[in-house]
């Protein structure tokens, strides 16, 4: 039937090139957007009879740029998938609602490459529908090609939403795990099989990684893995329940998932890889900014209602599955150029209404996901590497890299458990900034009923969150209050100038920035992109970071900006706004290796779980980091006044901490 269907649909679409049933501009909209279809006809072809196995390499890297070379940013200024362009030609009334159809078109791409011809029919179907509409200008009306979209996406969350949950938590699924497993990793051309974007990075990585030795690979490999082994058993967690792991990698680094393929089958856990868990850098990250709020076309209470519906459904009828999923184990990626967004009117952007009914589901959705995949028995791993983009100190970085992720936690565990014996003393910390910076915040800490058994802060090592390098603790939020400032952050591959948060009870209560000309810009780039649109975020960890190591790296190379968030928050004391470290896990007894019991796991705002989970969560964590060099002082205040002063103008002062200034000597 899907077949029967696929045919009819092409048959139609190529047709569509040569009519002239439609009148300009539409013509040319739909004349591009069929000629892609077509395109994607073709590709299905050569996929289906195997004749793209034979192609070379070079003839596989043309086949890839020219599904995507319309994005790039060289040809965007001028593509149906930029809302400007679109809106410009087409018209304010049709602009962004084609625009919203020519980039549902490119999702294409993908599906045929997995085999998967219903959403591509589904699509099909959907283009036609609306060419119909305008092949009769006097009788078209925009309220029926909308509700043609919103029909589309309702009634169709059912197939969309049970096949990516499928992907997420069965092994069975293996058209990933087959690349990486069965392919020659020798030979790049494997790459191509995924159906995305294959560039610079993806092609460079492999590269590079193919020309380190076995022992070398399995030697990185080890390192994830075990980080996430060793995860369970610091929280006590029992693996052997287990039977699955989601791992998630970027193009590239397939011999070192290969690897720890292997480690995970001794430990009894099968790979999962799905859609989301493989991505590649993207060749244009202003094409991915304007279509961040497309949902915005369609996202009501009813979609909501039906997709949670679904989404429920999915996950009932594969309980046992589900409840096999150890947890994601993560390869990061950082060095690409630093991205500075630009806001386009143009494109799709979520009401007021919206944005808290997206934020309503996210709660929700988490907490449906938390019956299924329980966060008492499940855990993590993070761990990061530079891709080639870096630069040309790129192999020297991945070295250096790899000894940050690799310190002695021994020595570091002991070094940290001075700050942490500190600050236990303290009824709040003072942080200060010092020249430029403006930061001037009291965290308030949880009292501790037996200091001899409880601590509130978490002594992080080398396991679930690679590298090691910091103390943390969820900070009591009545009396939490004060300005942060930074001068250049990167949050979610977005930079930053001159962010100032300021905060009254823990939570926020003004925010600005300087990347804009005018204050309205500054605080929807901020609400948008820190606060995920919630009116406000409380602090959900205070944190300082002892990794000077890697400090030290970063000024070395000049490239603090390039570094992920993974490595940056251990390179400073920082703030995150929205959930604790511990979300949905608060009611996990956790201890340090000192044998003391983190109690500091909630705040008043997780607390509401217990009342109204709704109000307990956010479905964000954004760590915000102070650079050493802008830290005039971190200090413990104990409720008679007196002082323990841990950093003093970027140098760690507190005794037993002489260590971590070693590193920033070199500097």
């Amino acid at each position: 039937m899907i077949f029967e269907r696929y045919e009819i649909a092409t048959s139609r679409i190529r047709e569509i090139i040569n009519e002239d049933t439609v009148s300009e501009p539409f013509k040319s909209f739909f004349c591009k957007a069929s000629e892609f279809i077509c395109k994607i006809d073709d590709l299905n072809s050569i996929i289906k009879s195997g004749e793209i196995n034979d192609f070379s390499l070079d003839r596989l890297k043309e086949l890839n740029k020219s599904l995507f070379e319309e994005i790039y940013s060289e040809n965007y200024e001028e593509s149906f998938a930029n809302p400007e362009y679109a809106v410009k030609t087409l018209g304010e009334e049709y602009g962004k609602i084609l625009c919203y159809i020519y980039t549902k078109n490119r999702g294409m791409i993908r599906n045929v490459y997995m085999g998967r011809l219903e959403e591509v029919v589904l699509q099909m179907e959907l283009f036609t529908q609306i060419y119909n509409y305008f092949e009769d200008v006097e009788q078209l009306e925009y309220d029926n090609v909308y509700e043609t979209v919103y029909s589309y996406e309702k009634d169709n969350t059912e197939i969309f939403t049970d096949l990516m949950i499928e992907d997420r938590i069965n092994p069975d699924n293996k058209f990933a795990v087959d690349i990486v497993m069965n392919s020659d990793l020798n030979d790049l051309r494997y790459l191509y099989k995924y159906g995305e974007h294959v560039g610079f990075n993806e092609l460079k990585m492999a590269e590079f990684l193919n020309s380190l030795s076995q022992e070398e690979i399995d030697r990185l490999a080890k390192v994830y893995t075990e980080g996430y082994r060793i995860g369970f058993i610091n929280t006590g967690k029992d693996i052997s329940k287990k039977g699955t792991v989601d791992i998630r990698y970027s193009l590239g680094f397939e011999r070192i998932i290969r690897s720890a393929i292997f480690n995970f089958k001794k430990m009894g856990l099968e790979p999962v890889i799905y859609q989301v868990g493989y991505t590649t850098t993207s060749p244009n990250r202003q094409y991915a900014y304007d279509h961040r709020y497309d949902d915005a076309l369609y996202l009501d209470k009813a979609y909501i209602k039906r997709k949670l519906e679904v989404s429920r459904h999915a996950y009932e009828s594969r309980k046992q599955l589900a409840g096999k999923m150890a947890g994601p184990a993560v390869i990061e990626i950082f060095g690409e150029t630093p991205f500075e967004p630009e806001n386009k009117k143009q494109a799709y952007a979520l009401s007021e209404e919206q944005q808290k009914l997206k934020s309503e589901y996210i709660t929700e959705y988490q907490t449906m996901v938390q019956e299924y995949i329980k966060g008492d028995e499940r855990s993590f791993t993070i761990i990061a590497f530079p891709i080639p983009e870096f630069g040309d100190d790129f192999e020297q970085m991945f070295k250096e890299t790899v000894k940050i992720n690799t310190l002695d936690s021994e020595i570091y565990g002991k070094v940290q458990q001075n700050i942490i014996d500190a600050l236990d003393q303290a009824e709040y910390v003072k942080v200060l900034g010092k020249g430029d910076n403006k930061t001037n915040m009291k965290v308030q800490m949880h009292d501790l009923k037996n200091p001899l058994k409880e601590t509130n802060f978490e002594n992080c090592l080398a396991d679930v969150n690679i590298p090691l390098g910091e103390v943390f603790t969820s900070p009591k939020l009545k009396g939490t209050e004060g300005i942060l400032h930074v001068s250049q952050v990167y949050l979610n591959d977005l930079k930053y100038n001159d962010l100032q948060i300021t905060f009254e009870d823990g939570k926020i209560k003004d925010y600005t920035c300087k990347n804009f000309d005018t204050e309205e810009e500054n605080k929807k780039f901020i609400k948008q992109n820190v606060m995920f649109n919630h009116e406000t975020l409380p602090i959900g960890e205070f944190a300082i970071g002892t990794n000077t190591t890697a400090y030290m790296v970063a000024k070395k190379y000049h490239v603090v900006y390039k570094l992920p968030i993974l490595i940056v928050e251990k390179m400073g004391p920082h703030f995150a706004v929205g959930d604790t470290c511990y979300s949905f896990e608060e009611d996990i007894k956790t201890y340090n290796p000192d044998g003391k019991e983190i109690v500091a796991r909630e705040n008043e705002v997780s607390a509401l779980r217990k009342t109204d989970i709704k109000k307990a969560y956010f479905g964000c964590h954004t760590d915000i980091t102070m650079p050493y060099d802008e830290l005039g002082e971190i200090t413990a205040v104990r409720k008679d006044g007196s002082e323990i002063t841990i950093i003093k103008d970027g140098r760690f002062v507190l005794e037993g901490t002489e260590l971590l200034n070693e590193p920033l000597e070199e500097i």
